[in-house]
C-alpha cells in the first residue's frame, strides 16, 4: 500500500438510514478524527450537528451520531472501531422526552412546577449520556431545566468529590463536550466514594434539593422546566438507601431506570404511588469502564478545572478539544490559613463510659494543620467565614490545590483559577489529590 493510498483509506463515508446511529472510539494516543455532515440531519447526544461544519475529536472519543431522517457522515482519521447501528434504544429515550414535555407544559399552564426525572442505574449504562439527551431535547424546546448531578464520583459540574447543580440554557457544546457551566451551585462532599461518610452525603443531598427549590421559585420558566437529576451507579445496601433519600429530598415525580430490573421493581415497591417508574434500555455502544480508566478521566477532570479543556467531564468522556485556562500559583502563609477537615475517626464504645455510645463525628469540624500532608490535596473554598457558621451546608466557590510545602518558611504553594489573595473563609481539605505537570 502507497503512502496516498494509506492516507485515503482514512477518510470514511457512512450512509445511515432513518432511526440509526453511527458508533466509533478512538483509544490511539494523539490521533484526531474529524466529523462532518455531507447530506442530512444528525446529532451527538440530543445536540444537533451543522451540515458541513467540522467537529474534531481525540484520544479517549466514544462517540454515537444519531439520524432520525438519515443522513450521510464523512469521518477523517484512524479510529479504533466504528460502524452503523439500527438496535438503538433512542426512540424510547425521545418518547421519555414527549411525556415530560407534555407535563412541563402542564405545569406551566397551572403555574406549578415542572417535572422532577431522576436517571438510575448500575454503573456504566450511560445514565449521564441519558442526561445529556433529555436536558438537550427539554432546551431545544425553548425550556430552562436544571440539571443535578449526585455522581460524586465524575465530577460533571465542578471537580469529582463534589455534587453540584446548574441552569442549562442552551444545548451542550459539541466541540467543547458539555453545557455552559457558569454560575454552578457546588457543595463539597470531599471524597469519590459514598462509604467514607453517608451521613454527610444524605446532609449535603438534602441541602442541595433545598436550595434548588427555592431558585426554582424565583425563576419561573426554570420552575415550569423542572429538574434533570444524575445519580451514582452504587445501587445496592446503602447505596440503594441513599437513591430513596435524593428522591425523597427532590420530591421525583419520575425515576427512569437504565437496564436493571431488579431496582426497577425494587422502586415500584417502595416509592410512593404518584411516582412514575419507567425502565428503559442502555445503549449497546456504552462500554465498561476500567477503575484506572475512570481515576485517569478523575484526574483530567482536576486538570481541566485549572487549565481548560472546554466544558467539564464530559468534554473528558469525549475526547474533544478546548479552550485553555491560566490558573495563577502563588505563595501562602501557614497562619493566613483556616484550614479544616469534616468528619472526625470514631471512638469506640469500648473506651466509652459504662451504658453510654459514642458520638456521631462524621459531621464533625476538624482543624487541620499545614504541614506536608497537604501535599498535591485538593481545599474547597467555603463560603463559610468561620468555623461558628453551618459549614456543611455552605456550598463552596471554588478549590485550589497544593503543589508545594515549604516548611521551613511554614509557607504553602497554591494553584488558584483566580489570582491571590484567597478569600478570607474556610477552607475544607479533600481526599482528592492532583499531581501538578504543568
Amino acid at each position: 500500500m502507497t503512502m496516498g493510498e494509506e492516507k485515503e483509506s482514512e477518510i470514511q463515508e457512512f450512509k445511515l438510514e432513518k432511526d440509526s446511529e453511527l458508533r466509533f472510539e478512538i483509544e490511539n494516543n494523539n490521533e484526531t478524527v474529524v466529523l462532518e455532515v455531507k447530506a442530512g440531519m444528525a446529532e451527538i447526544f440530543g445536540t444537533e450537528l451543522v451540515k458541513g461544519k467540522p467537529y474534531s475529536f481525540t484520544t479517549g472519543a466514544k462517540v454515537a451520531v444519531f439520524t432520525y431522517h438519515g443522513c450521510t457522515i464523512e469521518l477523517k482519521g484512524r479510529k479504533n472501531i466504528s460502524y452503523i447501528s439500527k438496535e438503538t434504544p433512542m426512540m424510547s429515550y425521545l418518547n421519555c422526552h414527549a411525556c415530560l414535555e407534555k407535563l412541563r407544559q402542564k405545569a406551566e399552564q397551572e403555574g406549578g412546577r415542572g417535572p422532577v426525572t431522576m436517571i438510575v442505574g448500575p454503573a456504566d449504562v450511560g445514565k449521564s449520556t441519558v442526561s445529556r439527551i433529555l436536558l438537550n431535547y427539554a432546551v431545544r424546546m425553548r425550556r430552562r431545566p436544571v440539571y443535578v448531578d449526585l455522581d460524586i464520583g465524575q465530577g460533571a459540574i465542578s471537580v469529582p468529590g463534589t455534587m453540584g447543580a446548574i441552569l442549562v440554557e442552551r444545548p451542550a457544546s459539541i466541540e467543547e463536550g458539555g453545557f455552559s457551566q457558569q454560575a454552578p451551585l457546588v457543595f463539597n462532599f470531599g471524597s469519590v466514594k459514598y462509604q467514607s461518610n453517608l451521613t454527610l452525603c444524605n446532609i449535603i443531598t438534602s441541602r442541595l434539593a433545598e436550595v434548588v427549590q427555592e431558585r426554582l421559585q424565583s425563576n419561573k420558566k426554570a420552575n415550569a422546566s423542572g429538574i434533570i437529576v444524575n445519580t451514582a451507579g452504587w445501587i445496592k445496601g446503602d447505596g440503594y438507601k441513599l437513591l430513596t433519600h435524593a428522591a425523597q429530598a427532590f420530591e421525583v415525580d419520575v425515576v427512569l431506570v437504565l437496564d436493571q430490573e431488579r431496582l426497577y421493581n425494587e422502586l415500584v415497591r417502595d416509592m410512593p404511588n404518584f411516582v412514575r417508574i419507567v425502565l428503559l434500555p442502555k445503549s449497546g455502544g456504552v462500554v465498561e469502564r476500567s477503575v484506572s480508566y475512570r481515576q485517569e478521566m478523575r484526574d483530567k477532570r482536576v486538570r481541566e478545572y485549572f487549565y481548560g479543556s472546554g466544558g467539564g467531564a464530559a468534554a473528558a468522556a469525549q475526547g474533544v478539544r478546548g479552550a485553555s485556562l491560566h490558573p495563577h500559583s502563588f505563595d501562602v502563609k501557614w497562619s493566613d490559613l483556616k484550614i479544616y477537615k469534616i468528619g472526625a475517626p470514631a471512638l469506640p464504645d469500648s473506651c466509652m463510659p459504662l451504658g453510654m455510645k459514642a458520638e456521631d463525628n462524621m459531621t464533625k469540624l476538624v482543624a487541620v494543620q499545614p504541614g506536608l500532608n497537604l501535599l498535591h490535596h485538593l481545599l474547597a473554598v467555603s463560603f463559610a467565614s468561620s468555623a461558628e457558621e453551618d459549614v456543611i451546608n455552605s456550598n463552596v466557590a471554588g478549590f485550589v490545590c497544593v503543589t508545594a510545602v515549604d516548611t521551613d518558611r511554614q509557607t504553602l504553594t497554591i494553584l488558584s483559577p483566580q489570582p491571590r489573595p484567597l478569600p478570607d473563609t474556610l477552607l475544607i481539605m479533600c481526599d482528592i489529590q492532583f499531581m501538578d505537570n504543568h
